[in-house]
């Protein structure tokens, strides 16, 4: 296949991933090859620590469309199960980079770790790479200065970010609002009857950020413009609900969204979930938090 492959997992494709993928174009173009990005999947952690909550910042067809939009010509996937986990540094190079992928050459991030054990590193990544003829770039971290704390650039940093509700942080980790993509599925259409009727959508394997009310934006069929609208992201306590998930009331928006598949940015925190003394209380405050998502939308220019 061939190519000079951006090497790792890059849940969320944020703003460090996107350096890596620069440094690939650099080093592609140096050498007259073409960018890829090279992920493994599924992600390690599912091997490792199979009973973790669901962590994913992206579904692999979002990573996908990212990697190409941050300048990847292809997408390779290496398969990561025991058999490629067991591989030495020396093992994973020979065969999956240079026998698998034919590579020109690899590019990652100076966290990176390989083999079995995580015995290898990027300076072991650089000495294989001189033994068997693979051009290797280490790109560098990239550190968040405008943050107080000035955080890294990481997957890590995204999660912890969502995990407190700080939407305006993931988004500039990632350097776009966090999204989730789902299938619109039939509810229980007790919004409908609230007059505030939702679009229903499984979490799936995503992070859990923190349980609450939030201000979204979405495009919507036939809609050329992102459609705005607040979400609850939990399990709907007052109605005794049990699955956690998104439903979104989008505003002034009336068509048909069942079976659509919706990619839905969060751009503001509003309120953590709670429950209400029934559904006339919540219907009050679905009012009330519709009316502050749309002025925290307007703020936001993404009304």
């Amino acid at each position: 296949m061939s190519g000079v492959a951006a090497l790792g997992n890059f849940d969320g494709v944020h703003a460090g991933h996107r350096v890596v993928l620069g440094h690939a174009r650099d080093l592609a173009a140096s050498i007259g090859s073409v960018p890829v990005a090279a992920v493994f999947s599924p992600h390690p952690r599912r091997l490792f620590r199979p009973d973790e909550p669901p962590f994913r910042l992206m579904n692999d067809a979002q990573r996908e469309r990212a990697l190409l939009a941050a300048g990847a010509q292809r997408v390779d996937t290496i398969r990561f199960d025991a058999a490629l986990a067991a591989m030495t540094p020396e093992e994973f190079v020979r065969e999956v980079l240079v026998g698998q992928l034919a590579l020109d050459g690899v590019v990652t991030g100076a966290d990176f770790c390989f083999g079995k054990g995580r015995a290898g590193n990027a300076e072991t990544l650089k000495a294989l790479g001189a033994q068997y003829r693979l051009a290797v770039t280490i790109a560098p971290t990239l550190v968040a200065e405008r943050l107080s704390d000035r955080a890294k650039f990481s997957s890590s940093a995204v999660r912890h970010a969502l995990r407190e509700g700080d939407v305006k942080t993931a988004a500039e980790l990632l350097g776009r609002p966090w999204a989730i993509e789902g299938e619109v599925a039939h509810g229980d259409k007790r919004g409908r009857t609230l007059g505030f009727p939702t679009a229903n959508i499984s979490l799936g394997e995503y992070l859990r950020p923190k349980a609450g009310v939030y201000a979204v934006k979405a495009v919507l069929p036939g809609r050329a413009e992102p459609v705005g609208g607040v979400a609850n992201i939990g399990k709907r306590p007052t109605v005794d609900g049990t699955e956690e998930r998104l439903e979104v009331f989008f505003f002034d928006y009336s068509g048909d969204l069942y079976s659509q598949t919706l990619e839905v940015e969060l751009i503001g925190f509003i309120r953590e979930e709670r429950r209400f003394d029934g559904l006339d209380a919540l219907k009050r405050q679905i009012a009330a938090d519709s009316a502050e998502a749309r002025a925290l939308l307007d703020q936001n220019g993404a009304s």
